[in-house]
């Protein structure tokens, strides 16, 4: 593992996929122009709108997003997070997929999100994600990259179930990938607090690109896409507009870290 920058970008997607993708697009040149050589995109980066859209239109965006995916990859020459889109599944849903492409445009992780957002917020948005999506039922996985160093999957809401992070944390995971759409509601309370706490329990690295703002009619989310390094020092806040957060993932630092603090290594169960 070398040391590299990596971005986390931050979108405010809505029900318009061709729109999506060239903002999404701008902002991975942005990111690459800065030196990234590791970009994340939030859940929901090419299509966020009502279900019966999504539902209506998964086909088209499921084959777009993974061809963008692919592409902008080989373009820019980087490993590119794809943190969330839907994939028609049985019974008229789909799954909630995140996708890890290398350089070469070839797929090295995917990873079906298995805790689903079915919350009654009190703001007074109620969402039911199980309603169009169906869960996955396997653990996340990671993906060992000599030079990128060992990465874990995850997609939003499963950063509220540490358990998962835990299991990543035993497969050797050096960063953790949380890609979301949280929203602005619980965000300004919990998210980034969670975000710091998912780093420092495992002491890793943690990559949470993000939406932010009106995506239609009373969906709004939090922003603030983060990086947070293994202490739980936030090394770069996207804020609340659409843009990136980058920052150096360093392995003496990660090393250092958990020299320091070794309670990996203190685990009994």
């Amino acid at each position: 593992m070398k040391s590299y920058l990596a971005a986390a970008i931050q979108m405010t997607s809505r029900p318009d996929l061709d729109r999506n993708l060239t903002e999404a697009e701008e902002l991975i040149d942005l990111a690459v122009r800065q030196g990234a050589e590791l970009v994340c995109l939030p859940e929901n980066f090419s299509f966020l709108g009502p279900e019966a859209e999504k539902i209506q239109q998964a086909d088209a965006i499921a084959q777009k997003s993974e061809q963008f995916l692919k592409t902008i990859a080989q373009r820019f020459q980087i490993v590119i997070l794809g943190g969330g889109f839907p994939i028609p599944a049985a019974d008229n849903k789909v799954y909630n997929t995140a996708l890890l492409i290398d350089r070469n445009g070839q797929e090295l992780a995917r990873y079906y999100k298995v805790h689903l957002f079915d919350v009654n917020v009190p703001d007074g948005n109620t969402y039911q994600e199980s309603s169009t999506v169906m869960a996955g039922m396997e653990l996340p996985p990671v993906y060992h990259s000599d030079t990128l160093g060992t990465l874990g999957l995850s997609v939003c809401y499963d950063v509220r179930f540490p358990e998962l992070y835990r299991h990543l944390s035993k497969q050797g995971a050096d960063v953790l990938f949380i890609p979301a759409a949280f929203t602005a509601y619980t965000g300004k309370d919990h998210w980034q607090t969670l975000i710091q706490a998912r780093a420092i329990e495992n002491t890793c690295y943690a990559i949470a690109p993000a939406q932010t703002g009106n995506h239609y009619g009373t969906r709004y989310t939090h922003g603030h896409a983060l990086i947070v390094d293994p202490w739980g020092t936030v090394l770069a806040d996207a804020g609340n507009k659409p843009g990136i957060a980058i920052a150096e993932i360093d392995p003496r630092r990660l090393s250092r870290v958990r020299s320091q603090m070794p309670s990996l290594n203190h685990r009994v169960f």
